[in-house]
């Protein structure tokens, strides 16, 4: 299988040997420094939107100048993982493992993020700005209302597949594309992301996380789920806590969790 995986990374790190995977220094157009990854400023591109659109830099840039038969996104600190161990780096997928699940389905994603007490727009609601996701629904009511119904319905979910990462056949993932970045390309227009922090600058790579899911659901799309490994060290409980406290407390989000 030609399978090429993009993996979005703003500083060096430590990359898979596999040549299933694509370094991408996302944000090129933004920072001279030179990682010896691909960069997404050549070609059709959109480095310049790295601080609102996120790792989604590096999904343009694939989409728009690679011509691989499935074409996929993970970060350099996430990865698709199918086993289990200790030793974090050796739980990354392999091309033989990946193309076993692509031999299920031609889409695959991350297994969900269940939030259980909250459905998706309640904890967008109480984490960030829920005014990013009014701004979602009407533009989608503008230019594809077909999609409307499956918007509202993924809101009310108490689960849903995040981080922008997926693996997809070439002709899905075209049209994922196309209509995902005609949203953000028009959600984005009279903002003036000059007034946000660099944190809530990046609200529209965070909605494009929840319209995955709309895209699947609408289209009816048939896809396999596998783990998720995390590079580098994740403090559950403060995750736990700044979860709590946004939704009992008001605390929105200001960093990463």
């Amino acid at each position: 299988m030609d399978i090429k995986i993009l993996i979005a990374a703003h500083k060096k790190a430590q990359m898979p040997k596999d040549d299933m995977y694509l370094p991408v220094h996302v944000g090129k157009a933004l920072n001279s420094m030179d990682f010896g990854y691909a960069a997404d400023n050549v070609g059709d591109n959109i480095s310049e939107k790295n601080p609102f659109m996120c790792e989604l830099t590096a999904l343009y840039w694939g989409w728009k100048n690679l011509d691989s038969e499935y074409l996929g996104l993970v970060h350099y600190r996430r990865y698709f993982s199918c086993r289990y161990g200790r030793w974090k780096f050796g739980l990354i997928m392999k091309r033989a493992e990946m193309e076993r699940y692509l031999a299920k389905a031609d889409v695959i994603l991350p297994m969900k993020r269940y939030y259980i007490i909250e459905t998706l727009y309640s904890h967008y609601k109480h984490t960030h700005d829920v005014t990013h996701l009014e701004i979602a629904r009407a533009t989608i009511e503008t230019i594809c209302p077909e999609y409307i119904e499956s918007f509202d319905k993924v809101m009310e979910r108490r689960s849903g597949h995040m981080f922008n990462m997926m693996v997809m056949k070439r002709p899905i993932l075209n049209a994922y594309c196309e209509w995902l970045f005609c949203i953000l390309f028009e959600m984005e227009k009279g903002v003036d992301f000059k007034t946000l922090t660099p944190f809530d600058a990046r609200w529209p790579g965070r909605v494009a996380e929840l319209l995955l899911d709309v895209w699947i659901t609408h289209n009816k799309i048939q896809y396999v789920e596998t783990g998720m490994v995390m590079l580098g060290d994740e403090n559950f409980f403060a995750k736990l806590k700044g979860f709590l406290a946004a939704k009992y407390f008001g605390i929105k989000y200001n960093r990463s969790k």
